[in-house]
Protein backbone atom coordinates (compact mmCIF):
# COMPACT_ATOMS: atom_id res chain seq x y z
CA UNK A 1 0.00 0.00 0.00
CA UNK A 2 0.78 3.68 -0.91
CA UNK A 3 1.76 5.76 2.39
CA UNK A 4 0.03 8.65 0.79
CA UNK A 5 1.93 10.12 -2.02
CA UNK A 6 0.37 10.63 -5.23
CA UNK A 7 0.99 9.77 -8.70
CA UNK A 8 3.00 12.82 -10.40
CA UNK A 9 -0.12 13.30 -13.11
CA UNK A 10 -2.07 13.55 -10.14
CA UNK A 11 -0.57 15.84 -8.62
CA UNK A 12 0.52 18.09 -11.36
CA UNK A 13 -3.39 17.90 -11.83
CA UNK A 14 -4.20 18.89 -8.52
CA UNK A 15 -1.61 22.14 -8.91
CA UNK A 16 -3.16 23.14 -12.00
CA UNK A 17 -6.68 22.44 -10.61
CA UNK A 18 -5.62 24.96 -7.77
CA UNK A 19 -3.83 27.62 -9.75
CA UNK A 20 -7.47 27.78 -11.98
CA UNK A 21 -9.49 28.06 -8.33
CA UNK A 22 -6.86 30.48 -7.13
CA UNK A 23 -6.77 32.75 -10.48
CA UNK A 24 -10.87 32.36 -10.80
CA UNK A 25 -10.92 33.79 -7.02
CA UNK A 26 -9.17 36.57 -7.66
CA UNK A 27 -10.71 37.30 -11.44
CA UNK A 28 -14.12 37.85 -8.59
CA UNK A 29 -12.96 39.21 -6.68
CA UNK A 30 -11.54 41.97 -8.80
CA UNK A 31 -15.18 41.80 -10.16
CA UNK A 32 -16.98 42.21 -7.32
CA UNK A 33 -14.69 45.71 -6.64
CA UNK A 34 -16.37 47.26 -10.18
CA UNK A 35 -19.42 49.85 -9.14
CA UNK A 36 -21.78 48.08 -11.79
CA UNK A 37 -21.36 45.36 -9.81
CA UNK A 38 -22.23 46.50 -6.40
CA UNK A 39 -25.75 44.40 -6.08
CA UNK A 40 -23.93 41.21 -6.30
CA UNK A 41 -23.32 39.64 -2.76
CA UNK A 42 -19.80 39.00 -1.45
CA UNK A 43 -19.83 35.35 -1.86
CA UNK A 44 -22.66 34.63 -4.93
CA UNK A 45 -24.23 31.54 -5.38
CA UNK A 46 -25.14 29.99 -8.52
CA UNK A 47 -28.97 30.74 -7.66
CA UNK A 48 -27.70 35.05 -6.74
CA UNK A 49 -26.08 35.14 -10.54
CA UNK A 50 -28.99 33.45 -11.89
CA UNK A 51 -31.27 36.10 -10.57
CA UNK A 52 -29.31 39.10 -11.47
CA UNK A 53 -29.06 37.63 -14.63
CA UNK A 54 -32.66 37.25 -15.12
CA UNK A 55 -33.13 40.70 -13.52
CA UNK A 56 -30.99 42.53 -16.22
CA UNK A 57 -33.11 40.38 -18.65
CA UNK A 58 -36.30 41.62 -17.17
CA UNK A 59 -37.55 37.98 -16.29
CA UNK A 60 -37.34 38.74 -12.50
CA UNK A 61 -37.79 42.23 -10.21
CA UNK A 62 -36.33 44.44 -7.56
CA UNK A 63 -38.73 44.44 -4.83
CA UNK A 64 -38.26 46.78 -1.79
CA UNK A 65 -38.96 45.78 1.60
CA UNK A 66 -39.34 48.90 4.18
CA UNK A 67 -38.67 47.65 7.64
CA UNK A 68 -40.82 49.06 11.31
CA UNK A 69 -37.91 51.29 11.45
CA UNK A 70 -38.82 52.56 8.18
CA UNK A 71 -35.57 51.15 6.52
CA UNK A 72 -35.40 49.34 3.58
CA UNK A 73 -33.50 46.94 1.65
CA UNK A 74 -33.81 45.21 -2.26
CA UNK A 75 -34.12 41.83 -3.36
CA UNK A 76 -34.49 40.22 -6.62
CA UNK A 77 -37.12 37.92 -7.29
CA UNK A 78 -37.87 36.23 -10.73
CA UNK A 79 -41.36 37.37 -11.83
CA UNK A 80 -43.14 33.94 -11.10
CA UNK A 81 -42.40 34.33 -7.41
CA UNK A 82 -44.83 33.22 -4.61
CA UNK A 83 -45.15 34.61 -1.13
CA UNK A 84 -42.76 32.03 0.11
CA UNK A 85 -39.80 32.82 -2.34
CA UNK A 86 -40.45 36.13 -1.55
CA UNK A 87 -40.11 35.21 1.83
CA UNK A 88 -36.89 32.66 1.09
CA UNK A 89 -35.38 35.67 -0.28
CA UNK A 90 -35.82 38.44 2.30
CA UNK A 91 -34.42 35.94 5.29
CA UNK A 92 -31.51 35.01 2.69
CA UNK A 93 -30.62 39.05 2.37
CA UNK A 94 -31.28 39.84 5.97
CA UNK A 95 -28.86 36.86 7.11
CA UNK A 96 -26.40 38.14 5.19
CA UNK A 97 -26.47 41.95 6.28
CA UNK A 98 -26.34 40.76 10.18
CA UNK A 99 -23.51 38.22 9.52
CA UNK A 100 -21.52 40.98 7.93
CA UNK A 101 -22.63 43.67 10.00
CA UNK A 102 -22.70 41.70 13.93
CA UNK A 103 -20.93 38.24 12.98
CA UNK A 104 -23.17 35.47 14.03
CA UNK A 105 -26.41 36.25 14.76
CA UNK A 106 -29.76 34.09 14.65
CA UNK A 107 -32.40 35.41 13.94
CA UNK A 108 -36.03 33.12 14.61
CA UNK A 109 -37.85 33.18 11.78
CA UNK A 110 -40.62 31.79 12.84
CA UNK A 111 -41.30 34.53 15.14
CA UNK A 112 -40.61 36.83 12.67
CA UNK A 113 -43.87 35.51 10.17
CA UNK A 114 -45.66 34.19 13.18
CA UNK A 115 -45.95 38.16 14.52
CA UNK A 116 -45.68 39.87 11.49
CA UNK A 117 -46.09 39.81 8.09
CA UNK A 118 -45.71 41.92 4.66
CA UNK A 119 -47.79 44.00 3.25
CA UNK A 120 -48.22 45.57 -0.74
CA UNK A 121 -50.81 48.36 -0.65
CA UNK A 122 -51.95 47.62 2.68
CA UNK A 123 -53.14 44.30 1.37
CA UNK A 124 -51.64 41.44 3.86
CA UNK A 125 -49.56 38.76 1.77
CA UNK A 126 -50.30 35.58 4.41
CA UNK A 127 -50.33 32.55 1.62
CA UNK A 128 -47.38 32.01 1.24
CA UNK A 129 -48.08 29.69 -2.31
CA UNK A 130 -50.06 32.37 -4.13
CA UNK A 131 -48.14 34.28 -6.47
CA UNK A 132 -46.97 37.92 -6.12
CA UNK A 133 -47.86 39.14 -9.15
CA UNK A 134 -51.84 38.33 -8.43
CA UNK A 135 -51.48 40.91 -5.35
CA UNK A 136 -50.21 43.83 -7.65
CA UNK A 137 -46.41 43.30 -6.48
CA UNK A 138 -44.22 43.76 -10.01
CA UNK A 139 -40.87 45.56 -10.79
CA UNK A 140 -39.95 47.74 -8.25
CA UNK A 141 -42.99 47.63 -5.62
CA UNK A 142 -42.71 48.15 -1.88
CA UNK A 143 -43.76 45.36 0.73
CA UNK A 144 -43.87 46.41 4.13
CA UNK A 145 -43.49 44.21 7.48
CA UNK A 146 -46.49 44.63 9.37
CA UNK A 147 -47.77 43.31 12.87
CA UNK A 148 -49.85 40.16 12.55
CA UNK A 149 -51.09 37.28 14.72
CA UNK A 150 -52.76 34.75 12.72
CA UNK A 151 -56.12 33.96 13.67
CA UNK A 152 -57.36 30.65 15.68
CA UNK A 153 -59.52 29.57 12.34
CA UNK A 154 -55.86 28.55 10.63
CA UNK A 155 -54.68 26.99 14.10
CA UNK A 156 -51.70 28.80 13.60
CA UNK A 157 -51.72 31.13 16.88
CA UNK A 158 -48.22 32.26 17.75
CA UNK A 159 -49.06 31.63 21.56
CA UNK A 160 -48.35 28.22 22.78
CA UNK A 161 -51.19 26.14 24.65
CA UNK A 162 -50.03 24.91 28.07
CA UNK A 163 -50.07 21.47 29.01
CA UNK A 164 -52.62 21.05 31.88
CA UNK A 165 -50.45 18.27 33.90
CA UNK A 166 -53.05 16.69 35.81
CA UNK A 167 -55.73 16.80 33.55
CA UNK A 168 -57.11 13.42 33.00
CA UNK A 169 -56.85 13.42 37.46
CA UNK A 170 -60.14 15.74 37.60
CA UNK A 171 -62.64 13.30 35.75
CA UNK A 172 -64.85 11.87 38.19
CA UNK A 173 -65.15 8.49 37.28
Amino acid sequence: MDSGSGKPEEVAAYQISEAKQARLQSMLAALLEDPILADVPRKPSLADVDTLINLELGSAMRVTVVKLDNTSFDVAVSNAATVKDLKLAIRKKINGIEQEQMGHRHISWKHVWDNYCLTHHNEKLIDDSSALSSHGVRNNSKVCFSPHIMSRVHRKHSRRRKHRFFHGLSKKL
